[in-house]
This record gives structure tokens, sequence and C-alpha cells, in this order.
């Protein structure tokens, strides 16, 4: 029977490759990218300046060097009060709930003014949450917008697919390489099969696409949005018998980690249903206790447990003894709370938290006898990274790119470190069905 299935394959593949139809697709997901990529360039270009905005240029006016430890407080209010109003009055709810992951149900056009408006207001004014999922969520909406709602009705399968490419393209501006919005994607579909090419093909066209787009438009412009390779300070070298002895044990206490920070998020997201705009300002101003707190003992920045954390995780790699044990776990400890919150209240993606989180516990633990230094923040991103995805492919390749070419030694490391990682979270996930009811 299986090798009559996959004598059928091929032919059904080249069936779809001839079809007129679905060549159509391939070039309209191939001019849709173009577009796409400048339109999530934009908005990630916007919320960058809103965001140095309000933690670099406004305590400048004011005349402070940097933000204040109290700072946090009335910047999350604000925020909370901002989501809530989207959540509440315009379609779409401004996008699913972060801790239901990246998926859901394709953006309507209809919903993309309040996806984009809780997304830049929740992320710049000190969410800890990324980009990610609203950029999927405005890639899928442009892209459904090429077709008339009467077409998607037809035939519901080209919505999904023109979603899926739009996802695709405007993945691809934020990571910079559209290996990754292609390796996501295969992992989240879960299928195979003449319906993987039919589902990826235009997804990974229109990634490239934008990709190539986003690079050039980038340099042409000269607005920088950051760099996912980060620049590691440290000298690499294949990983030893002691980066795995203690990395295994890093990946597992991460995996428990992230599930109460899920468990925890969920519980977030099922009391701000109700009251929606009380509780969601209350949970905001708690994710503002978190870096506040963290500013009054670490005498840091407080925007460190804020926002995405990548150019936290980019200062963390390139000079990592700049930063004290205690330090460390403080940020780990405030940083993955507020992560916690933020993913069951506003607005935003799990992603980049995640991987800070990991690498800054990997960090911690990198005094330990025999552990390096890079071994264990590439063990503790690519751990952090599952945890958060639930997506090991997926991880190990994200953990890869952001360990760039100096980095590749690690990649033996990296993948044993997801592979327990995902076992560990899973069992855990397992054992408790009110996690496995909560997704």
């Amino acid at each position: 029977m299986a090798q009559a299935e996959q004598a059928a394959q091929p032919a059904d593949l080249h069936t779809l490759l001839r079809s007129p139809g679905y060549r159509r697709l391939l070039l309209l997901s191939a001019l849709a990218g173009i577009p796409i990529s400048l339109i999530a360039f934009a908005f990630v270009a916007l919320q960058h300046a809103m965001q140095h905005g309000v933690w670099v240029s406004l305590p400048h006016a004011f005349g402070r060097s940097a933000a204040p430890w109290w700072w946090p407080l009335p910047c999350l209010a604000l925020a909370g009060l901002l989501v809530a109003w989207v959540v509440v009055r315009l379609p779409g709810r401004g996008g699913h709930v972060p801790v239901d992951g990246l998926g859901g149900a394709p953006t309507l056009p209809s919903q993309l003014p309040g996806v984009v408006l809780a997304a830049l207001v929740g992320l710049s004014l000190g969410a800890v949450l990324g980009p990610e999922a609203p950029l999927m969520a405005l890639g899928g909406g442009l892209a459904l917008s090429t077709v008339r709602s009467a077409e998607r009705a037809e035939v519901p399968q080209l919505g999904a697919v023109l979603a899926t490419a739009g996802a695709a393209a405007a993945i691809s501006t934020i990571f910079g390489n559209p290996l990754i919005a292609a390796v996501l994607l295969i992992e989240a579909a879960g299928i195979g099969g003449p319906r993987l090419y039919a589902l990826i093909l235009p997804s990974l066209l229109a990634s490239g696409v934008g990709a190539l787009v986003f690079t050039g438009f980038g340099s042409w412009t000269g607005l920088g949005i950051g760099s996912l390779t980060l620049p590691l300070a440290q000298p690499t070298a294949q990983p030893d018998a002691g980066d795995f002895l203690w990395g295994v044990p890093l990946a597992v206490l991460i995996a428990v980690g992230a599930a109460g920070a899920m468990a925890l998020a969920r519980r977030a997201a099922v009391w701000t249903a109700r009251r929606t705009v009380r509780r969601t300002v209350l949970c905001a101003v708690l994710v503002g206790v978190c870096a506040a707190g963290y500013a009054l003992a670490t005498d840091r920045a407080p925007d460190e447990v804020l926002l995405s954390g990548q150019a936290t995780l980019a200062a963390v790699a390139t000079d990592p003894h700049a930063w004290p044990v205690s330090a460390l776990l403080l940020l780990v400890l405030f940083k993955g709370l507020g992560w916690a919150i933020s993913l069951g209240s506003l607005r935003g993606g799990p992603i980049f938290p995640a991987v800070l989180l990991g690498a800054a516990l990997g960090l911690a633990c990198a005094g330990l006898p025999g552990f390096g230094v890079v071994p264990a923040m590439a063990a503790g991103m690519a751990a952090a990274a599952t945890a958060a995805l639930r997506l090991p492919v997926s991880a190990v390749v994200l953990a890869t790119l952001l360990l760039g070419r100096d980095g590749t030694d690690q990649i033996p490391l990296v993948v044993i470190a997801a592979v327990v990682a995902f076992v560990t979270g899973e069992l855990l996930r397992r054992r408790s069905p009110a996690a496995a009811e909560g997704g």
C-alpha cells in the first residue's frame, strides 16, 4: 500500500506542475512577494523608529542618558490600554494571542489595521515579544487581498496557499533569510508528498523574492533593522565532552522553564478574555513592574527586560564577560515573567525573547567546568527556540543562522539540545491535560 502511494506521488506532482492554474499561482506568489516584502520592511523600520523614540530619544529629551527604572510603568500602561482598545474595537482582535504560537487562521484584509496597530504600539512601548507573528499575519492578509473574496470562497485552497506564501515573504524580512521561512512552514504544515510541494513552492518562491527585495531596499535606503547573525566575540571550536555533559541538562532546564512560562501565559490569556481592557492594562503594568524590578536590582537599563531582546542578545554575544552571573539570572527571571505575561495578554511573536532567555541562561552556566561560552549560548538558544516554537528543525536552523559561519562547529550540540528540549517539553505537555488542551 505504501509503495503504491509512493509510486502515485510523482505522477501527481508532475500533474500539479503542468497545471496552468498552479503555474499562475507560482507567478502570483513571486509577484506578491515584492510589495509584501516592501510593506513588511516599512513595518519593521517604523517599529524600530518608534521603539528608539520611546526608549532613547524621549529620555534624552528629558535630560536622561538612559531610560530610568520607572520609565516602563507609564509606557506599559499605555501599551496595555491601546492594545486592549484594538482588541475590543477593531476587527480581528489585534491578531491571535501569542501563546498560541505563530499559526492560526489566515488574517483577512479587513483585520490588518487592527493587527498592525496592536503590534506597533505593543512592541514599541515595551511588550516582551517579537515582530514575527504580526509580520506573518500582515503578509498573509496582504496576499489574500490580491484575490477577490468570491474567488477565495469558491477555491478555499487558493486562499490558504496565498496566505502562506505571503506570510513566508513577510517572515523572511525579519529573519533576513528565506531558508528559515521555508523550513518553518514545512515543519509547521506537517504534510508531505505533493501536498507539501503544492504549499511550499509558492512560499519558497515568495520568501526568496521577498528576501532579495528586502536586502536591496535596505542597502538603497540605508535603513537598518538589525542583523540576525550574532557578532560572536569568543573564538569557536568543536564542542567537547564537557559541552555535551552540561548542554543536555541545560536543555532540560530550559524546557521545564518554558513549560512553566507557557502555563502562566495560558492563564493570562483566559483571564484577559473577560474584562479585556482593565485586565490587559493590569497585565501590561505587571510587565513594566518586572522591568523596573530588574533595573532597581541590577542598576542596568530596564529595556533589557522589555522588547524583543534582539539588541540585548547582540550585546550579550559581543561582550559576554560584561554580564555578571547575577545579572544574567535576574534577566532570565524578570524577562521570563514579562515574556509569559506578554504572551497571554499583548500581541506579537514568541521567538526572539525566548532565544535571548536561552542565551542568557546558557551564558550564566558557562562558568561550569568544561562548558565553553559559545557552546553554552548555542545550546541555550536552540533549546529555547524549540521550547517556544515546538518545531525542533526550525529551531536548529534558526540557531545555526544566529551563530553564523563562525558557529558551524556547534551544530551537533545545537541539534542534540533541540531534540532534548523538544522531548522534554512534549513529555511535560502529556503529563498536563490543561496544557495539552491549551494548544
